[in-house]
């Protein structure tokens, strides 16, 4: 049993690691302004995230992960470029996996870099893989970016595009709206009654809930201008559903990618960002033909990625949460910084489990 002096230790170890990097050791506070950054999150860390307040400072969370705080802290008064390591407690439920620690220790390294994005994301994962050393692992790559671009590029309006965004990490929601929009899913009957009918509130009952009658009616209107729109064509939902089915090494995967941009226009640019990455992955010394690459993948991870994802998992322990992750963040960046941002990739690994595997006691 790995004890708690052990994983300090091995977290100093690995910090110290990122600092010869190049990274300046920074810290952030245990306790984080719910109110401000807890949306950022997305829906799966909202709802396991410890939530408190106080009469001063209001809704306050413990700290759930780094990037946000540190994202937050650079946006406020770092200079660029920026390389930074930390390493610290993170708090979160687990009731759904109650053998998994609710708290345990974090190491990262974060790039806020103007210069050559493919060549920071490459710096990233090369150096999270080093630091694992010897231990046997699985590395999982995506582009969230390919997807977006993707929803960015469909023939529609811009409020399907929006809804088919907020749930691109929920991908089962995802699903359904697309169904939806493309008229493979039928409107409920209930639905289509309310929505012909001259007055909706005509022979209904006592208003119940907290809208009032005008909110009713103005969400009426939006649901009636939504149902005149015209469907998305089963080319582009087959297009989509074709680009969420490759799964294959790196370079098959590019050049499955690139047959499918032919078709989908939107997203030639995401796909030359990640033709770049191959080749600093390489650059690096990465065996890119061994890599694996999913373009569903990171799909139900933190809501922040907007790029580049991966992950190390220990082959064949699905019980085990993944060894060290990490992703592209570029449009956090924007949100905290208030209209200006700067592109931003980092990574976590997890000290404790690291040793675990190490010693053979996972």
């Amino acid at each position: 049993m790995v004890s708690r002096t052990e994983t300090r230790a091995e977290a100093l170890r690995l910090r110290q690691l990122f600092e010869t990097a190049g990274a300046q050791a920074v810290e952030t506070d245990i306790l984080q302004p719910a109110e401000v950054l807890l949306d950022l999150y997305g829906e799966d860390i909202r709802g396991r995230a410890y939530v408190t307040s106080d009469a001063l400072r209001g809704e306050q969370m413990l700290r759930p992960d780094f990037t946000v705080p540190i994202v937050r802290m650079h946006m406020n008064d770092g200079a660029e470029p920026a390389r930074y390591t930390y390493a610290g407690e993170v708090f979160r439920q687990q009731e759904g996996t109650p053998n998994r620690a609710n708290e345990y220790l974090q190491v990262g390294y974060e790039v806020f870099d103007r210069s050559n994005s493919a060549a920071a994301d490459a710096e990233v994962f090369s150096l999270l893989r080093k630091a694992l050393g010897d231990v046997p692992h699985r590395a999982a790559t995506g582009d969230i970016g390919l997807l977006m671009s993707a929803v960015a590029g469909l023939k529609t309006t811009q409020n399907r595009k929006s809804a088919l965004m907020r749930h691109i990490w929920r991908p089962r929601r995802f699903r359904w709206l697309l169904d939806r929009f493309s008229g493979r899913l039928a409107v409920p009957e209930s639905r289509a009654v309310l929505l012909a009918a001259d007055d909706p509130h005509l022979g209904g009952g006592p208003m119940i809930g907290l809208r009032s009658r005008a909110e009713i009616d103005a969400r009426i209107d939006a649901l009636r201008e939504d149902a005149a729109v015209s469907l998305l064509s089963s080319a582009e939902v087959d297009l989509i559903d074709a680009l969420l089915s490759v799964r294959e090494s790196l370079p098959n995967a590019l050049e499955r990618l690139r047959d499918i941009a032919v078709d989908m226009p939107s997203i030639e640019s995401a796909v030359e960002r990640l033709a770049l990455r191959v080749d600093a992955l390489s650059a690096r010394g990465e065996d890119v033909d061994g890599l694996d690459f999913e373009a569903s993948y990171g799909r139900t991870s933190m809501e922040y990625y907007d790029g580049f994802v991966f992950g190390f998992y220990v082959e064949g322990r699905s019980d085990l949460p993944p060894v060290a992750t990490g992703g592209r963040y570029d449009a956090l960046t924007r949100v905290l910084g208030k209209g200006d941002a700067i592109p931003a990739v980092g990574g976590v690994i997890r000290p404790g489990l690291l040793l675990e595997l190490e010693r053979g006691e996972a």
